[in-house]
């Protein structure tokens, strides 16, 4: 397995199974350098989103990079505020204007049930959903999905949606792996996702882990992304230094044995728990 190699989504679209995540990766020379880094040095699967506000950034790395666009997997989603059929429409032509780019190969609803539509957050995911559809009809998206939707979420999506969400991108890692949308998302054939695969930083204060990187002669980030691989998560590792986005893609020549993957399996809780969709402040 290398990081060109690919899982396969339920409209047999093929997405590499690492990608490069852009969260908390600052607009301008930041996010272009660590786009550029994780594209020479492999990744050819990259995440980013509308209120992470550096696409235009990210477009400007894929660009430069000089690879062919059909070699690339590109993952945009629509922010809180653009809940709605003509505001996904729009929201999501800006993103394809910031990123330079005709389509997307991934778009997601970055999340269920913002704040400021509460009270009719179902009928704004059913309106926005119809927008994807069509966006993804029309060739803008060569697939569609959400994040940090869970069961109730997608059960009543599907009330409405004509096409199944392809994806469903999580906070998955060893302090929370989401049992149970996890499950529904594989009876459905939904791909799971993993940001913050790292625990946005967290895993490497825990010495259990350290010990099984030690041992393996691994990074603690190399030993928890396989993990996840080995999970049939997608994890999305996010980093701005050079050496680390590429020691993150060198997750194939080694294997977790048994014992390993239980201490791993053992840090749940241990760095935290999802943000629950219908209580966030945004």
């Amino acid at each position: 397995m290398t990081l060109t190699d690919t899982f396969t989504l339920a409209n047999d679209v093929k997405i590499p199974v690492v990608g490069f995540g852009t969260w908390q990766t600052p607009d301008g020379d930041v996010a272009y350098q660590a786009t550029l880094d994780a594209l020479n040095a492999g990744y050819r699967h990259i995440d980013t989103a509308a209120f992470y506000g550096n696409e235009e950034s990210v477009g400007r790395a894929i660009a430069d990079s000089g690879i062919a666009r059909n070699e690339l997997f590109v993952t945009t989603k629509l922010w809180n505020a653009d809940h709605g059929y003509a505001q996904a429409q729009a929201a999501l032509a800006l993103s394809l204007q910031k990123l330079g780019l005709d389509y997307v190969d991934l778009y997601l609803i970055h999340w269920p049930n913002p704040v400021a539509f509460r009270n009719e957050w179902q009928q704004r995911n059913a309106d926005t959903w119809r927008a994807m559809e069509e966006a993804y009809n029309d060739g803008k998206a060569r697939a569609i999905g959400v994040s940090n939707f869970q069961v109730h979420h997608l059960e009543e999506l599907f009330k409405t949606a004509t096409i199944k969400p392809m994806v469903n991108q999580l906070f998955l890692n060893p302090s929370d792996t989401e049992d149970e949308v996890v499950a529904f998302d594989n009876a459905h054939n939904i791909l799971n996702e993993a940001y913050s695969p790292l625990g946005t930083g967290a895993i490497f204060d825990l010495p259990e882990v350290q010990a099984v990187a030690d041992r393996l002669n691994k990074t603690v980030a190399q030993v928890v992304l396989r993990w996840s691989l080995d999970k049939g998560f997608l994890p999305l590792p996010k980093s701005t230094h050079t050496e680390r986005i590429i020691e993150n893609g060198q997750l194939f020549d080694f294997e977790l044995s048994a014992e390993d993957t239980a201490v791993i399996d053992g840090l749940h809780g241990k760095f935290g728990f999802h943000k629950e969709a219908d209580q966030v402040e945004f």
